[in-house]
């Protein structure tokens, strides 16, 4: 479990949220700084909830292979995720990633989760979607029995405290603020002028192939 002392004064944390690479496959990359850190405290895991708008997921095959290599933990809902869906026939996902002490900062937490933007419908006049990411919420569990209760209110998630036991247990919300209130991710999208185009290539592609494919197999085929 990652473990967090925290003063019996109530802590307040600061969120900050950055998106690496480019193009369809990202990396979110999420940090916590709590600003209120002492010896005489409960003893706590620190994790992110966030929720991914329809035009964003996460592979869970992806994060499965990376949770084997404890790169990343995170707990998806739901857990079965359609990864071909379009944009407009997904549903929002919510995600508790959990974070890691950032060895840079005493009182610090980060965490990378992969992402992938979906195809939206092609648009009119622009290349690019947009994909608004709301700021995550700072949530903490306890390991042990010491806990301030005017300090935290009961959060409702389904999930182990370490990410790796069986059984789920309290998580509670932590005062935040987060350095931005939304982060803006850009997909490139189609535009609905070149439909006809596209249409067409497609379909002079496919004939072409199949004649190549029907060509070949004429030539060096075995027919009894």
């Amino acid at each position: 479990c990652v473990i967090l002392d925290v003063q019996a004064a109530c802590p307040e944390a600061t969120i900050t949220q950055e998106l690496l690479k480019e193009g369809f496959h990202r990396s979110l990359l999420v940090k916590a700084e709590l600003g209120v850190v002492g010896e005489d405290a409960g003893r706590y895991a620190v994790a992110a909830r966030t929720r991914l708008p329809p035009g964003i997921y996460v592979d869970p095959y992806e994060l499965a292979s990376l949770q084997q290599h404890n790169l990343t933990r995170a707990v998806l809902i739901p857990e079965v995720i359609d990864v071909e869906a379009p944009e407009y026939s997904a549903a929002d996902l919510l995600v508790l990633l959990y974070m890691e002490p950032d060895p840079r900062c005493s009182h610090c937490f980060r965490a990378v989760l992969p992402v992938h933007g979906r195809y939206h419908r092609p648009a009119e006049g622009s290349e690019e979607a947009l994909i608004v990411l709301k700021s995550p919420e700072v949530l903490v569990c306890y390991c042990d029995n010491r806990l301030s209760a005017k300090c935290w209110k009961p959060a409702e998630v389904e999930a182990p405290c370490s990410g790796k036991t069986n059984g789920p247990c309290q998580w509670y919300h932590i005062m935040h603020k987060p350095a931005r209130e939304e982060l803006i991710l850009q997909v490139p999208v189609g535009l609905r002028q070149h439909s006809s185009l596209v249409c067409v290539m497609t379909l002079l592609a496919t004939v072409l192939c199949s004649s190549l494919i029907l060509a070949a197999v004429c030539k060096h085929g075995h027919f009894s």
